[in-house]
This record gives C-alpha cells, sequence and structure tokens, in this order.
C-alpha cells in the first residue's frame, strides 16, 4: 500500500514507521526486512528515514538497546537514518540522558552507514533544545530532523530554528496546522505554520 500510493503520488521517497502495526516493526525478521527492501528498490523509491518511538532519555527501559536494534533495521532497509524522540513531557532535566544515550549509540555505529537523528519533539520540542544535545555528543552520527511544527509552536522564528540546526540538520518535515494551540493537521499552505519561510531558510542552508 505503501509503495501504490508513493507511485501515484509522484513520491520518491518515503519514511517508514517502525512499530507494531506498521510495515516494519523491531521484532520483523531479517528475510522480511530484505524483502521489504528489495519491493521498495524495484519501485525506485527510498526509504529516507526509519522512524522509530524510541524516547533517548526516557527514564525507563533499555532506549539505547532499543536504539541499537533501530540501528540494525535501518540498515538491512537500506535506510541512511533513524528517528529518535526526547522524552516524556514533565520528566525532570532529560538533557543528560539523551546525550548519555547518543554518546553511547553512536560510539557503537562509528564508521557505518546510519545517523541517529534526533526530532524536535515532546520534551525537546525547540531548536534550540536539540542542538544543545547535538553540541555535547559530537558525533557526525548524530543528527537533527526538524519538525516544521514544534520549534514554531515553542516560539522560535524560522530563522532561529534554522541557526540553531544548521550544523546538524539532516533531515525535514514539512507539516501544517491549525495553530499553536490547536495541533489538527491540515493540508500544507492551508495552516498556520510559516511554511514560505521554512523553505526560504532552507534554502539559505543550502539544504
Amino acid at each position: 500500500a505503501v509503495i501504490d500510493l508513493a507511485r501515484r503520488t509522484g513520491c520518491r521517497g518515503v519514511e517508514l514507521r517502525c512499530a507494531d502495526g506498521e510495515p516494519v516493526s523491531p521484532q520483523t525478521p531479517p528475510a522480511a526486512l530484505r524483502e521489504v527492501r528489495d519491493r521498495f528498490a524495484d519501485a525506485g523509491i527510498e526509504v529516507v528515514c526509519l522512524a522509530s518511538y524510541v524516547r533517548v532519555a526516557a527514564p525507563d527501559g533499555n532506549p539505547a538497546d532499543d536504539l541499537l536494534r533501530h540501528v540494525e533495521i535501518a540498515e538491512q532497509l537500506g535506510s541512511p537514518y533513524v528517528r529518535v524522540f526526547g522524552g516524556r513531557d514533565g520528566q525532570p532535566d532529560p538533557h543528560p540522558a539523551a546525550v548519555r544515550r547518543l554518546t553511547q549509540v553512536t560510539e557503537r555505529i562509528a564508521g557505518g552507514p546510519v545517523t541517529v537523528l534526533l526530532e524536535t519533539h515532546d520534551v525537546f520540542l525547540s531548536a534550540r533544545a536539540v542542538a544543545a544535545v547535538l553540541a555535547e555528543v559530537a558525533s557526525p552520527h548524530a543528527g537533527a530532523l526538524w519538525d516544521a511544527v514544534n520549534p514554531w509552536r515553542s516560539g522560535e522564528s524560522p530563522r532561529q530554528a534554522a541557526d540553531a540546526l544548521a550544523p546538524w540538520l539532516r533531515h525535514v518535515q514539512l507539516k501544517d496546522v491549525a495553530s499553536p494551540q490547536d495541533l489538527t493537521p491540515v493540508l500544507p499552505g492551508h495552516g498556520a505554520v510559516p511554511l514560505g519561510a521554512i523553505l526560504a531558510e532552507l534554502d539559505r542552508l543550502d539544504y
């Protein structure tokens, strides 16, 4: 279904969510992952990012081990990126845990083909917060994913967000919503997110 939709809409690349009920999950066996990779390759569609639901600053569980599993899946799919989230709203100071776990994982995957992308989301809603984590991790295998909605609704201008993320920016999600308070998705250009200004900033960065 994903391939058919991509073909109908002229998409040359897709993000694949990695979770139960999605095209791939952390439990998908290697043979099935190879089949998914080959089907996308035969269709001429790139898996541009594996969208995980790992929270690298989560106060419980084994986020580093979970992330390494997703890196393996990305490698098997031929995807260059794995998206991660930060933590859960309300948890105390998620920054140290995120730095520690991303450092641990990026040291393990050094020299490999996959980069882990911390999205502007949840406890790291702003570009400044994501940039602060990545500056401490200081690894070529750690980058930023700019979700266009979240830095904007945190009060950052497109210029501020672009400048903060510039050294680490690898992937962008362009979305639109009704307002900073009403996050109901709408068609791009029909909501309140300043997408034109964001695109201009991406041009300025030669993204």
